[in-house]
């Protein structure tokens, strides 16, 4: 009995966390209108003290929401068939949040990141990150300060933080130059099938760091690191990442080929560059980082925007028929995917170029008009950067429920993700399975309101959202824990634009 209520203690805690967080109030000026400390602030957020009836009714007061649903499912309930217009901003990069994030950890003196994403995904890595030592502040909306640990405490390590995420990753780089040794539990994230670490692992070993795989942990040693020359076993992101955050704080040259140059990667590229680590071939297949010894200085570094949201807003405008500017777009990552999408018969617009406030990704505005589409005879499928990126895959399929033919979309990538797309089929679209790679899609039939628990994966949730929004009548998308893992403030922000979601908390 005494472990269910510590374990719905910890839950409210981190509830309560989370809602401090996402309106930007700090632990003190909340402990402040609470007419408490700061250490006691931090004990509630923990789940290390009981709460009584009259504690909780003030703190959803202050917070304004109702902190005893923390158990409740959080549901969209959509009224489609409604056009969008004006524009919508698209916000900053998720991936590229998470990634800096970690990266901090390279710098023993304080870092600034602007442009940090306020999702869960994020909060579920800055959990992490405090719970073995380190130091986070909001000190405004969407920037954060870090001061790392002088030694991290691993045995400290928030567990269930640490599961949710698969970022929890790319903490080895960074980690292992403060540590001989770390073990940290098994990765989730979205559950996309077969994802293994070996593009992880045969990366960092090239550089002198081991990993050992149990059943529940990743063993992690570095007898002696070396610079050396890595051959990527895949193009994987997050993978990448890891080996340039290992390489970026090992002396010489490391040269990292058949490596992605996906947007995040050459974020982590531009933050390492503001670190002092020199890198050579910054947006192609062969990066040579010139590794220092140590990194201990006041960094400030500008995150840019999302390539993956601009491609959500872009799909939501295409599904609701409607004229729709997405600012702030980062052109240089959707080129090909609105290539294709033109060859579908899309009209829209590129306006001229500006630069994101890191002063190296090019930004435009893009206007999406009324189409006539006509489905392609080839298959869309994702390739590396710079093909059609994986996570734009799926909203493809938006497109080809309204074109005029079949559409075969090939996710090769993962063993899941497909199957979860057929749940549009309950919305009135005509998806077939092939089998767990391949989707046939005959385009144009109508689609009709239903309600629908999101599938345990981002995009494919996203997408039904956006299927919504296109369906006349009232749909409920239930349990959005995922499609809030990646956007911030989606509902209201789509609503501005003119769409109709309520947001609906059970209690």
């Amino acid at each position: 009995m005494k472990k269910k209520q510590s374990s719905e203690q910890q839950k409210i805690g981190s509830f309560i966390r989370t809602l401090r967080e996402s309106r930007g109030i700090t632990q003190g000026a909340f402990a402040q209108a609470l007419g408490t400390s700061q250490s006691a602030v931090a004990r509630m957020e923990k789940g290390e003290q009981n709460f009584t009836t009259g504690a909780l009714e003030k703190i959803s007061k202050i917070l304004d929401h109702k902190v005893v649903a923390i158990n409740s499912s959080i549901d969209f309930e959509i009224r489609g068939g409604r056009k969008l217009s004006g524009t919508i901003r698209t916000n900053y990069s998720k991936n590229g949040s998470v990634g800096l994030l970690c990266a901090a950890l390279l710098n023993r003196g304080k870092t600034i990141l602007h442009g940090i994403a306020r999702i869960e995904e994020v909060y579920r890595v800055i959990e992490i990150l405090e719970s073995i030592g380190t130091t986070i502040k909001w000190i405004e909306k969407n920037t954060v300060e870090i001061t790392p640990p002088k030694k991290p405490n691993l045995k400290k390590l928030d567990a269930e933080a640490a599961i949710k995420t698969r970022s929890i990753l790319m903490t080895i780089g960074p980690l292992i130059h403060l540590l001989p040794s770390l073990s940290i539990p098994h990765a989730q994230g979205c559950h996309l099938g077969k994802r293994t670490i070996a593009a992880h692992q045969y990366g960092l070993e090239e550089l002198g760091i081991k990993i050992e795989v149990t059943q529940h942990n990743y063993l992690i040693t570095a007898p002696r690191k070396i610079a050396n020359t890595v051959i990527m076993y895949e193009a994987g992101d997050t993978a990448a990442e890891n080996v340039l955050m290992a390489a970026a704080k090992i002396p010489g040259t490391t040269t990292i080929q058949f490596t992605s140059a996906n947007y995040m990667v050459q974020e982590m590229c531009f933050f390492l560059e503001k670190c002092g680590v020199q890198i050579d071939g910054i947006g192609t297949s062969t990066l040579i980082v010139h590794g220092v010894a140590d990194i201990n200085t006041t960094i400030e570094y500008h995150n840019s925007e999302d390539p993956i949201e601009s491609m959500t807003f872009i799909a939501a405008a295409i599904a609701t028929d409607s004229t729709l500017t997405i600012s702030h777009v980062p052109i240089d990552f959707l080129t090909l995917e609105l290539y294709k999408l033109g060859k579908m018969g899309l009209k829209y617009k590129i306006g001229k170029q500006y630069t994101s406030a890191n002063g190296r990704t090019n930004l435009t505005n893009v206007t999406i008009y009324p189409s006539k589409l006509v489905a392609l005879d080839d298959k869309i499928h994702s390739n590396p950067y710079p093909g059609v990126n994986m996570d734009n895959l799926p909203y493809f399929v938006i497109p080809a429920i309204k074109a005029k033919g079949q559409t075969l979309i090939h996710d090769w990538v993962y063993e899941n993700r497909a199957i979860y797309l057929t749940e549009l089929n309950r919305l009135g679209a005509h998806i077939t399975l092939a089998d767990p790679h391949r989707l046939y899609i005959d385009g144009g039939t109508p689609l009709k309101a239903a309600q629908i628990v999101c599938p345990p994966a981002l995009r494919p949730s996203v997408v039904i959202m956006i299927a919504m929004l296109a369906a006349p009548g009232t749909s409920i998308l239930r349990n959005v824990y995922m499609i809030n893992r990646g956007f911030e403030n989606i509902t209201e922000r789509l609503n501005e634009v003119g769409a109709d979601i309520t947001v609906l908390t059970e209690r």
